[in-house]
């Protein structure tokens, strides 16, 4: 890197991008490293809760496993136990409970 720089120093084709190069390269790395990978997830946890339905086990933020009793708006009524019934965000949702195989 410090060659191609040395040799585009006289000629003064680079100028000031030479100095920001580095940190532009950084940025796009970070961008495709961290950035994309974290909305594309953001994305199917957002298609997921679209999808969720009546009877459908999902688990919380919390850690809470409950069974959904009703659907509303911008939240979940789920049944946790026999007679506890939960309003949760839809927000808090993080996953649906897998089948246990036995």
């Amino acid at each position: 890197m410090s060659i191609f720089l040395l040799f585009f120093q006289d000629s003064g084709i680079l100028g000031g991008l030479g100095m920001f190069l580095p940190i532009i390269l950084m940025v796009g790395i970070f961008y495709f490293l961290v950035i994309l990978p974290q909305k594309k997830q953001q994305q199917q946890l957002k298609e997921m809760i679209a999808g969720l339905k009546i009877n459908d086990e999902v688990v919380t933020n919390g850690g809470i496993i409950g069974r959904i009793k009703e659907i509303r708006e911008t939240s979940f009524i789920i049944q946790s136990a026999e007679k506890t019934f939960l309003e949760i965000g839809k927000t808090a949702v993080v996953g649906v409970k897998a089948d246990e195989k036995k």
